[in-house]
């Protein structure tokens, strides 16, 4: 493994694997020593919330960990971390309308998912020509039954907090720079959060009740107010078991800016 400097972009919501019990898949961009960009990459598995607290990064945060390539993954941003190795090295702001976070990341913008796969590539971020609509879908309130019983082997000792299984899944409905509709699922771990926050703090008798009013807040996060004050991108990648589905990894929400014309007479 080769001990190496990585820009922090997202990171999924945790998944129950029974060969890694709890692991998150995290996005980011291989920098070179002097903190050039170099390329999208993705980081499997990593036990996130088993981390030592110090070594819990942030997103927008520029990490050195010893990586080398994942040879049981096709895809050439796939790669494996020694967690022991995490070491932080500095924040980056989203000052100035996050011009130090945009100098790394627009800087390896593609036009479209399909611009992703002609390069032979998994991951990428790309911006929308434009969004139809955000929405969400109910899906299963528990984890399977594989899943359960991995949660079941951990003791209070090994287990930081339980894991709520999230029953919805929230959606983009967009066309690229391409023309090409599309319709992707939502995995980055701060909506998750989001709901989560606005489940606990929502007010009704019924777990029903504070479910919709949980997710009416999402809608007014997503929805009301990313499309109209957001300059949106979405942080895509691939299944590695279904090269041609793609998800939202991670949502890039600088400011929207408004330019005016000056009128100078």
């Amino acid at each position: 493994m080769k001990n190496r400097k990585i820009l922090i972009a997202t990171k999924t919501y945790p998944s129950i694997s029974t060969k890694y019990k709890e692991t998150v898949c995290t996005a980011g961009i291989l920098l070179d020593e002097d903190e050039n960009p170099l390329q999208w990459i993705r980081i499997y598995p990593i036990k996130f919330r088993y981390l030592e607290t110090d070594q819990k990064f942030k997103r927008w945060s520029i990490i050195n960990a010893e990586i080398d390539k994942n040879t049981q993954d096709y895809r050439l941003e796939s790669f494996r971390i020694n967690d022991s190795s995490i070491q932080f090295v500095r924040q980056l702001s989203t000052q100035n309308n996050w011009a130090e976070i945009k100098k790394y990341v627009l800087h390896l913008e593609f036009d479209s998912t399909q611009d992703i796969q002609r390069q032979g590539k998994s991951l990428g971020i790309i911006k929308p020509k434009s969004i139809e609509r955000y929405f969400h879908r109910a899906t299963e309130r528990e984890w399977k039954v594989q899943q359960q019983a991995v949660l079941d082997q951990l003791d209070l000792f090994e287990q930081p907090l339980p894991l709520d299984k999230i029953p919805y899944k929230f959606y983009y409905q967009f066309t690229d720079k391409e023309d090409i509709s599309h319709q992707y699922s939502i995995s980055d771990w701060e909506i998750s959060q989001l709901y989560r926050n606005c489940l606990r703090r929502a007010s009704g008798f019924s777990i029903e009740e504070k479910e919709r009013n949980a997710l009416e807040k999402v809608r007014q996060k997503l929805a009301d107010y990313f499309l109209n004050k957001k300059d949106l991108y979405f942080i895509i990648g691939n299944l590695k078991n279904h090269k041609n589905t793609f998800m939202i990894i991670g949502i890039f929400y600088p400011p929207l800016v408004q330019y005016e014309q000056l009128n100078l007479f």
